[in-house]
């Protein structure tokens, strides 16, 4: 995620015959990435805690006693033969997952519990403190969030960096090409893809975290009931919330990759000190 000042970012520094040397992450885009990484960490790890109070989403306003609303589940379940095995049920399928989710730790002494002990903080069962946790960490997510916001406008970040043009669109074919051959073009600049995938994040998918985050609370609902009606509801605000964490997850998985695959040293660098290699003939030969 970078902010490209348009000025810094053409006056390279040039190294040698083939490569270039620009300043392409602002101080305001270093700090807010890294208060992200920090905070989505204790966020997901805290979020699980608490969703292991309940391991069940629902859609719509309350849980289903009378009715079925459920989307997923996940729990200790006992088979006909009087074994206790872990199954996650989504959408009325059910598979097991013992070892994992419902059931895990050793045979010998088995937690029953929705997610594990290593993916909650605290690893062991605390819904308080992993409440604490999550919401300590909540309001860093959302000041960085406002943080990058603000300097995005200001900048010109938002609009040149991170919405897709209808020249990106055009040439999302080859992008999508382009990653798939590991091909990678280091020229400073967000392709198509790249773009649509940093826009679906942060301007989809962490507007709807923050929003369904405050759906759930009882003071927000008393302060602004309107929400409640925005999303059809706490349960389905919940539903939203952890199919949003989910989506983060994939998202960052597959953004650790391509770091590594196009050159972790120089992605790394770039997002701590600002300045990026580029490649001089891939400069020349792509349209600004």
């Amino acid at each position: 995620m970078t902010i490209m000042d348009d000025t810094e970012s053409r006056s390279a520094q040039e190294t040698s015959d083939d490569d270039a040397v620009i300043y392409r992450h602002r101080i305001a885009t270093r700090v807010t990435h890294w208060t992200w990484a920090i905070a989505l960490f204790f966020l997901l790890l805290s979020g699980l805690q608490i969703f292991n109070a309940h391991p069940e989403l629902y859609i719509g306003k309350q849980s289903g006693f009378e009715f079925e609303n459920s989307v997923l589940s996940v729990r200790a379940l006992q088979a006909a033969d009087g074994t206790v095995g872990g199954y996650t049920t989504v959408l009325g399928h059910s598979f097991n997952t013992t070892g994992v989710l419902g059931v895990s730790g050793p045979a010998d002494n088995p937690s029953y519990r929705g997610f594990p002990a290593w993916a909650t903080l605290p690893s062991y069962q605390d819904l308080s403190t992993g409440r604490v946790v999550h919401f300590f960490f909540a309001w860093f997510f959302v000041a960085a969030f406002l943080v990058w916001f603000v300097s995005s406008l200001i900048s010109g970040h938002l609009k040149r960096d991170i919405l897709p043009s209808i020249a990106d669109i055009k040439a999302l074919p080859a992008s999508i090409a382009d990653h798939l051959r590991f091909r990678f073009h280091h020229d400073g600049r967000y392709n198509g893809l790249q773009k649509l995938a940093y826009a679906g994040v942060l301007l989809v998918i962490f507007p709807l975290i923050i929003a369904t985050g405050l759906t759930m609370s009882p003071g927000m609902n008393a302060a602004w009931p309107w929400l409640l009606d925005i999303f059809g509801g706490r349960q389905t605000a919940r539903t939203i919330h952890f199919l949003c964490m989910a989506a983060l997850v994939v998202f960052f998985l597959i953004h650790i990759f391509m770091v590594l695959a196009a050159g972790p040293l120089n992605e790394m660098r770039s997002i701590i000190t600002g300045w990026y290699r580029t490649d001089k003939k891939n400069n020349e030969e792509r349209p600004v």
